[in-house]
């Protein structure tokens, strides 16, 4: 079963589907190459013109497979950057798509989940879905999404919730930025339908031109060098001690030992 699913429909409008829902649709490495392989044939196909991102099951997607991200910690550097780079990629490329993009979120976004829809162009989500930017209750760094996600909610709210990693709620998220329009459990189709209309109405060229223009202004395009940096801190910090001890914290379930309760 393949971990991403593509689709595209006589419109143009292709849907990407993260596919894992058994682990509510957590990301590994098989989930990244399918988000990098996919997002490849996307750019290529002139035929195009909407891309539609969603998660099949309960939730759209329960941030990075720890078990995944135990194993991978205890590889070498050059393995662990490899990874990060890959991981940073999949977000860069889907931040950065000439073609615009709509998230559709049930359930839980959390962690990297918060990353994807953070790049995309338009966010609708369930009123009963939860996100969090939980990376460093895990000893670990969100680093490879903070471009994208200080693009979308500010310096401020990133430095709050990937601080507190508390849950927020999809009102929350909304009145943040990071989610544009709510709408009831199971109406997501529907609430998707006239803004994907919209965009089909609107010249291809023009919208790519719009949108890379529009992040040049704002400074939301990540420099190669600054982008090779955050790969780097990312990868260094999955291999630190305190990486290890969250990590164990999540097998054992218990606090990790510097919870001082």
């Amino acid at each position: 079963m393949s971990a991403v699913l593509l689709e595209t429909d006589r419109r143009g409008v292709a849907t990407v589907t993260l596919n894992r829902p058994e682990v509510n649709n957590a990301y590994d490495g098989a989930l990244i190459e399918g988000l990098l392989e996919a997002f490849a044939r996307i750019a290529g196909d002139p035929a195009v013109r909407v891309v539609v991102l969603r998660g099949a099951g309960r939730h759209f997607q329960a941030g990075a497979d720890l078990k995944w991200i135990a194993e991978t910690s205890r590889r070498d550097e050059r393995a662990n950057v490899e990874v990060s780079r890959r991981t940073a990629a999949a977000m860069r490329g889907l931040n950065e798509l000439a073609k615009p993009t709509v998230a559709l979120v049930q359930g839980a976004c959390i962690g990297g989940g918060t990353g994807l829809v953070a790049s995309c162009d338009v966010v609708i989500a369930e009123r009963s879905a939860t996100f969090a930017i939980s990376e460093a209750r895990w000893g670990l760094t969100a680093a490879i999404i903070f471009p994208q996600l200080v693009a979308a909610i500010g310096l401020r709210q990133v430095r709050r919730y990937a601080l507190t990693c508390e849950r927020i709620s999809a009102e929350r998220a909304q009145a943040i930025g990071l989610v544009h329009e709510l709408c009831e459990p199971g109406a997501l189709d529907s609430a998707a339908a006239p803004v994907i209309e919209g965009l089909l109405k609107a010249g291809p060229e023009a919208l790519a031109e719009s949108k890379r223009s529009a992040m040049r202004v704002a400074g939301a395009l990540v420099s190669d060098a600054e982008f090779e940096r955050l790969v780097a801190e990312h990868a260094a910090k999955r291999r630190s001690a305190e990486a290890a001890e969250g990590l164990a914290s999540f097998a054992e379930r218990r606090e990790a030992r510097w919870y001082p309760g």
